[in-house]
């Protein structure tokens, strides 16, 4: 047991809990068959016990997933009984910046032609994926107000851009295109209004390309990226950037490719304990309805598959979602008319097939 993997689970709030039971099955189903070391631990951090206990994230159990977990895998968190967010910013912003999960990977690969709303694009045109700065920028949580709630008042968040954060972020893209055969880098600012803050991002980009010269080095500003990734998605591999934009340019991303169902992200500090959850969030209307889409978790899962060195296993997940999808085993935000204990059960069924 000494060499067993151990992964927390986290299922959060709203539909959370749901997309967690089913994922977690379809996981230890793919562990099962692959003779993987891994343990799921559940813990039930999320709004019901703030609101019950007033406790977010313990600091010894947050030491325990630092020092000896392998991953977290994080369901969502969001309670609109919590409307300051008390429990999301200790829980997964707390992580976020105390194990410094500096790298925000976001993949936005089409796996099936009818989910994209884009005419005349395929697979082979929408396969890329999104560094985002995880740890810094307008999210770094810096700034104030003065003279609140009167006529006076002046709100200031404050973007923090350092030149240590810039370049191991750019420098994490430009290897992820070197490990995995890409071909282009392209980094966005607003660097022709954010002179100061985004003009380090030039200035580090442009310093780090040298290092790489076989991978093609791109610059667009944000609002151009944005009309590029719908009028030629095909023209991007990887694309970094900085913490605000990486959210929105990935939100878009993952609408190319059918919707926040199926748009899985890891929170990452490459070697160390890192946290895994989908984009979508918790979704409170929907919860206990059985209809929210487990896909998301379960490629988010194979990105944590990826991150422990499992990639077999990984690939068999992702083959599982596509043929899913081909077959409309799926739930209705995606065509299919399947809940989202049954969406799962087929997916364990896929993964132990060997989709």
């Amino acid at each position: 047991m000494s060499d067993t993997r151990l992964i927390a689970v986290i299922p959060g709030d709203g539909i959370g809990p749901e997309v967690s039971k089913a994922a977690v099955r379809v996981m230890e189903r793919s562990a099962a068959k692959h003779g993987l070391p891994v343990d799921f631990r559940w813990f039930d951090f999320g709004a019901e016990k703030y609101l019950r206990e007033k406790v977010t994230l313990p600091e010894e159990n947050f030491e325990d997933f630092r020092d000896n977990y392998a991953a977290v895998f994080l369901g969502a968190l969001g309670d609109p009984r919590v409307p300051d967010m008390a429990h999301a910013k200790d829980i997964l912003l707390g992580m976020r910046f105390r194990l410094d999960l500096y790298v925000n990977l976001r993949p936005v690969t089409l796996l099936h032609p009818d989910h994209t709303p884009l005419k005349g694009k395929s697979s082979e045109h929408l396969d890329f994926v999104v560094f985002r700065e995880n740890t810094e920028g307008l999210y770094a949580g810096m700034g104030g107000n003065f003279k609140k709630d009167t006529l006076d008042e002046v709100a200031i968040n404050e973007d923090v851009n350092t030149r240590k954060g810039v370049e191991r972020i750019i420098r994490a893209a430009f290897d992820y295109a070197v490990k995995y055969g890409k071909k282009r880098v392209c980094m966005s600012d607003k660097a022709n209004v954010l002179t100061y803050a985004h003009g380090l991002w030039q200035r580090v980009f442009k310093l780090v390309q040298r290092d790489y010269p076989q991978i093609q080095a791109r610059h667009l500003y944000a609002d151009v990226l944005a009309m590029e990734m719908v009028r030629a998605p095909e023209d991007f591999d990887v694309i970094v950037t900085n913490n605000l934009f990486g959210d929105i340019l990935s939100d878009l991303g993952a609408m190319l490719v059918g919707g926040l169902g199926l748009a899985p992200s890891g929170n990452i500090h490459p070697g160390r304990v890192s946290l895994f959850e989908p984009v979508h969030g918790s979704a409170p209307p929907l919860a206990g309805k059985d209809i929210a889409n487990p896909m998301a978790m379960i490629l988010t899962g194979a990105m944590m598959w990826d991150h422990l060195g499992f990639t077999d296993a990984a690939r068999e997940l992702e083959r599982a979602v596509r043929v899913a999808l081909s077959r409309g085993e799926c739930t209705a935000d995606v065509g299919g008319t399947l809940g989202t204990e049954a969406c799962g059960r087929v997916l364990e069924g896929l993964v132990a097939a060997g989709a």
